[in-house]
């Protein structure tokens, strides 16, 4: 519990470093739209990229919907596959929340491969109903916090296996303040990243 807790500390870090979809980030703006006013330059030296040790997830490749980062906080390596949902809805209706994302992450010192975990951008009900969703597939979610994981961890190799080779994932949960959600991500591209960090996050 504490781990995965910590793991979802570790994407907030990312989020919080100024995390954008590398698709939209190469977006041209609107056409007659004024660039934003440069940020004045700091004394400090220029930054430079994220090294190989370094604890900011540093992305080695986009394929299609998901990315594929890797980052070595403490000196142990953590590769993950992260994606946001194509679609969002919520019942009662546009509800607010921060964004959903959906990763698939590989931790080599702690032999974890392929944890599939939710982060929904809202603090869960405790104790209720939540799954993930691949075509005929149901998988039931537990909850922790703002993060949903798999009841029946036997049952994730399957549930991988199924997000590889299916379109896309559905994702129902409850917020603690009751609300339903329905997030609906694209599997395009998930199984070229999962590849990609196999031979990224080798032991």
């Amino acid at each position: 519990m504490l781990v995965r807790r910590l793991w979802t500390m570790l994407a907030m870090m990312m989020l919080a470093c100024g995390f954008t979809d590398p698709a939209s980030a190469q977006t041209a703006p609107a056409k007659g739209a004024k660039a934003a006013p440069k940020a004045a330059p700091k004394a400090h030296a220029a930054p430079k990229p994220a090294a190989a040790g370094s604890a900011e997830p540093t992305l080695v490749g986009q394929f299609g919907q998901w990315g594929a980062y890797v980052a070595s906080p403490g000196g142990k390596k953590v590769c993950f596959a992260l994606a946001k949902p194509t679609s969002s809805k919520t019942n009662p209706p546009n509800r607010p929340r921060d964004p959903a994302y959906a990763f698939i992450s590989t931790r080599p010192a702690e032999k974890v491969v392929n944890e599939v975990s939710v982060m929904m951008g809202y603090q869960l009900k405790p104790g209720a109903e939540a799954s993930l969703e691949i075509g005929n597939a149901h998988y039931a979610m537990y909850s922790q916090g703002d993060g949903l994981w798999i009841k029946n961890a036997a049952e994730e190799d399957r549930m991988v296996d199924a997000m590889r080779k299916g379109a896309d994932a559905t994702v129902k949960g409850v917020s603690s303040k009751g609300t339903q959600t329905t997030d609906v991500f694209s599997l395009k591209g998930l199984s070229q990243a999962l590849d990609r960090l196999a031979q990224d996050c080798k032991r």
